[in-house]
């Protein structure tokens, strides 16, 4: 819904922008639109057209970059989740309590990513007392064996990895763009449409011009803002893969 809310608000502001650049026209003196003034106006807004064209590609290039990473860590914790419930299948009957808990856990944890990261939404990193008594219990297993007490390092081992990638994916959660840098990104588009409709007199073919234009950085804006919550939205990561990760244990 935010992004959705910031594209619409900047649609209106540049396009508000360009409008009014029209109407200004026709009330400034021919003494303000001369030629020598066309071009300061003209160089001004080019140079905040450089300036906003670098931030929008880079706020772009930025997102993706902070897409991709979450993608990659969430495919780490369903890779170690697989991995823990396969060292705990080598371990033996023993272990058999242990990967039952680990499938009732999954639900939990990929409610816990899905909700975490939400525009508008802070929320703290909790452990359940679920989690805390899975690790104890792998920790209190008695190996039988040095065969077994190898995997018993390897399957602490792996716990590890999973709460890595976890915390990883949860410290990345949180970022998001500034108010106050979308703030003047907005501000420096509606100046840069504005100075496009001052020296134009508004016709149909104008006004469609302005409306694509418009269109096209309330777009861009949508786009960035999306990507920068994965788990919501229409670039919405799949959490299929670690939901089915697991196959029901046999009885």
């Amino acid at each position: 819904m935010w992004p959705l809310i910031v594209s619409a608000i900047t649609f209106v502001l540049v396009l508000g922008g360009a409008l009014l650049g029209t109407n200004l026209r026709r009330v400034l003196s021919t003494d303000h639109l001369r030629d020598d003034v066309k071009d300061v106006v003209r160089l001004s807004s080019g140079l905040i057209g450089t300036i906003a064209a670098l931030v929008l590609g880079l706020l772009i290039a930025s997102a993706k970059t902070s897409y991709d990473a979450r993608v990659t860590q969430f495919k780490q914790v369903t890779a170690n989740v697989i991995l823990l419930d396969l060292l705990l299948e080598q371990y033996g009957p023993d272990a058999k309590n242990l990967r039952a808990t680990l499938r009732v856990g999954i639900p939990i944890i990929v409610e816990r990513i899905t909700s975490e990261g939400l525009a508008g939404k802070t929320t703290p990193f909790e452990t359940t007392s679920e989690a805390q008594r899975f690790v104890s219990r792998i920790q209190e297993l008695k190996p039988n064996s040095e065969a077994q007490h190898a995997l018993q390092v390897r399957i602490i081992n792996a716990a590890i990895q999973v709460t890595q990638s976890r915390l990883a994916l949860y410290t990345q959660s949180h970022d998001s763009i500034p108010v106050p840098f979308l703030t003047i990104l907005i501000f420096w588009l509606s100046i840069i449409f504005t100075s496009f409709g001052l020296f134009v007199r508004a016709g149909p073919i104008v006004i469609g011009t302005f409306v694509v234009g418009a269109l096209s950085v309330a777009g861009a804006l949508f786009l960035i803002l999306e990507m920068n919550q994965p788990f919501a939205g229409m670039f919405r990561i799949s959490t299929e893969t670690l939901s089915n990760a697991l196959a029901p244990l046999a009885n």
